[in-house]
């Protein structure tokens, strides 16, 4: 059995945000051979269960690796199956961070979007992300639970961010992370947690051996998974510096199906 981890944006999803008909008709041959799929992304829970039912992809044998790997959920037990989670102290004190510099910060459950304001940068998020929007100036007493990640968003300054960042790993580099998804989006999460984490974690628990796991990405916060792989995809239209990472870089771009010929010549052989 092999497993393949995918990041959704610019990897699996084409530039219409949507799986092709000829990409799911190899991932259904592959599922069929008796491998694994997994949609691995930054993206809240939520988000990447609609993804999956659009494409048909809801089905046994098909695995959903949420916000930065930290929240893993199984389709065939409707379950969750291991996550990692930010503390409430945590998510004030990295929200008073962004208030005070003046950056976008934004959290979650797994059904809504927490936003401090109706502002261009909400809009330009939920384009693609389509969850409810929850305006609240302290959703650390609004959350039912703790959170999986956070996300900083400057949509014309990612300078901000990179300042924003350095404090974050600065202060409270024992219990988060924070890396680049895009260069508007600043991810944060539980430093045990990531990509590659959920795909170790996940191999484990299906006793899939890691030389036969595969994790395609384009940006830094898929690196994690890219390393952590057997063997590490990176598509052609990737981020630069994930290059020298990958055992194979597609041919093709996202657009033009290029996980699919991968998926074809070295998963399904």
């Amino acid at each position: 059995m092999k497993i393949l981890f995918t990041d959704l944006d610019d990897t699996l999803l084409n530039n219409q945000s949507e799986v092709s008909e000829y990409t799911k008709e190899v991932i259904l041959r592959m599922l069929e051979c008796g491998h694994r799929l997994v949609l691995s992304s930054g993206r809240p829970l939520g988000s990447v269960m609609e993804v999956a039912k659009k494409a048909d992809l809801f089905i046994p044998g098909v695995y959903l690796s949420s916000n930065n790997g930290s929240c893993i959920y199984e389709i065939a037990s409707d379950n969750i199956i291991y996550e990692k989670t930010v503390p409430m102290d945590y998510v004030k004190a990295v929200w008073e961070l962004g208030k005070s510099a003046g950056i976008h910060i934004q959290t979650y459950s797994n059904t809504s979007i927490y936003s401090p304001a109706l502002d261009d940068e909400i809009e330009f998020y939920t384009r693609k992300i389509h969850l409810p929007v929850v305006v609240s100036e302290r959703p650390w007493e609004e959350l039912e639970r703790e959170p999986y990640k956070l996300l900083a968003v400057s949509l014309n300054d990612r300078d901000k961010l990179e300042v924003l960042r350095n404090t974050i790993l600065d202060r409270f580099s024992d219990r988060l992370d924070a890396i680049f998804s895009s260069d508007r989006y600043l991810e944060i999460f539980n430093r045990t947690s990531g990509k590659g984490e959920g795909l170790k974690w996940l191999c484990n628990h299906l006793d899939i051996d890691i030389k036969d796991s595969y994790a395609a990405g384009d940006a830094m916060n898929d690196l994690s998974m890219i390393e952590a792989a057997g063997n590490g995809i990176v598509m052609c239209n990737g981020v630069g510096a994930l290059f020298p990472y990958a055992q194979i870089i597609t041919k093709k771009s996202n657009d033009e199906d290029g996980l699919a010929e991968v998926i074809k010549e070295h998963i399904i052989g």
